[in-house]
């Protein structure tokens, strides 16, 4: 499920997938062009999405000098990404055994997600070379602002898909190893401040020479990405301070009054253009809870037991990556549980942060009552998580 983790080009035989995701349809359009143009032997495949409410989704297969052919898939239980599934891994299978074609650029319509594409990709035994999210830097702070449903910018992938365009397009940005950036005239320093600090460990390349092109065929681990998107082991941006954006990392072992968190959730929510991590409340001791929040929007989910709350023989069925993440930040009362929540936005409030957040925390008397006692108190979480 995994393609060659070397920095540079792969000579090996037989088909590589890079899959290219985004929002920013100009911006993905372009870098896809720039593929087809720099590496030899290359095709696109896109799936057109926007025929759903006709009951198809349109192919087409293209190269550098035109379109190759077209055809049409028909939906699948009502969903568009469940067609583009179905149609896309025997078009790719096609591909490899014709054996002409060295790089097959996936072009994702615009609101599909690259990991569920990815996986899909992967665990048909082909070839992820790299997974590509093209990004215009002066789009970042609109997308990420805006909490808009994707079915009322007519972008939903399905009559039941309830995501908005600004937790669409973060979770296309954070999943990618790559970011493809097209900057246009209107991109500044903020805007580049802000990609930066929102995916520091992205490679980011240009149109421009052959980076693009190496990139696209450098590898990926498909279970490392997934990995690096769970809440326990995700790789969070770190403290940053630049051209007016900043990254406020907080920190605390203590956990949350469930109440108390609950009547803040909206300030929180509000005070960054982007905010993830996980955390834990008194009346859930043992339950990992992600906080993912983007247009003015927050998702909470449960995220599985904290690592401390296992039996030590459970131990050997958690992914080694999670093991390492927990030993990073184990605390002799507590274990692995922890708030640890990350916000990034322009003309952050650290200070005025910290203060809503501390004041969550159990107080002294509140935290010596013990575990007992926490599970009493009064929590607003019940229908968040749906319990």
């Amino acid at each position: 499920m995994t393609g060659d983790a070397g920095g540079a080009a792969d000579p090996s035989p037989g088909l590589s997938v890079v899959i290219v995701a985004g929002l920013h349809a100009d911006a993905r359009k372009a870098t896809v062009e720039r593929l087809l143009a720099s590496v030899p032997d290359s095709v696109a495949l896109h799936h057109d999405l926007s025929t759903a409410v006709h009951g198809t989704v349109v192919r087409t297969l293209r190269d550098a000098g035109g379109v190759l052919g077209t055809g049409e898939a028909p939906l699948a239980n009502d969903c568009a990404c469940c067609a583009l599934r179905e149609d896309l891994v025997p078009e790719l299978e096609r591909l490899a055994d014709a054996g002409l074609t060295r790089l097959a650029v996936v072009e994702l319509w615009d609101s599909v997600e690259p990991k569920a594409m990815a996986e899909v990709v992967a665990g048909h035994g082909l070839t992820v070379s790299s997974v590509i999210t093209a990004v215009d830097p002066a789009l970042l702070l609109p997308c990420l602002g805006n909490g808009d449903d994707l079915m009322a910018a007519g972008l939903a992938a399905a009559p039941t898909d309830q995501r908005t365009i600004a937790d669409t397009f973060a979770r296309q940005l954070e999943y990618a190893p790559v970011l493809a950036v097209v900057a246009g005239p209107e991109a500044d320093d903020e805007d580049r401040a802000l990609l930066a600090q929102l995916h520091p460990t992205a490679r980011q390349v240009t149109l421009d020479g052959d980076a693009l092109a190496w990139a696209a065929l450098s590898g990926f681990d498909v279970e490392a990405a997934a990995a690096a998107q769970h809440p326990a082991c995700a790789l969070l941006p770190q403290e940053a301070d630049e051209a007016g954006v900043a990254t406020y990392v907080w920190h605390a072992h203590r956990p949350f009054h469930p109440e108390r968190l609950y009547q803040a959730l909206e300030d929180l929510t509000c005070a960054a253009a982007r905010s993830r991590g996980r955390f834990w409340l008194a009346d859930r001791p043992d339950t990992l809870l992600a906080w993912d929040a983007a247009g003015g929007a927050l998702c909470v989910e449960n995220a599985g037991p904290w690592l401390a709350s296992l039996p030590d023989a459970a131990w050997e069925l958690v992914p080694a990556v999670r093991r390492a993440a927990a030993a990073l930040d184990w605390h002799p009362e507590h274990g692995d549980c922890c708030q640890h929540l990350v916000f990034t936005s322009p003309g952050l409030d650290r200070d005025g942060l910290r203060q809503v957040l501390d004041s969550c925390l159990l107080t002294d008397a509140e935290y010596a009552a013990g575990r007992d006692a926490w599970k009493h108190l009064p929590s607003g979480f019940d229908t968040l998580l749906e319990v």
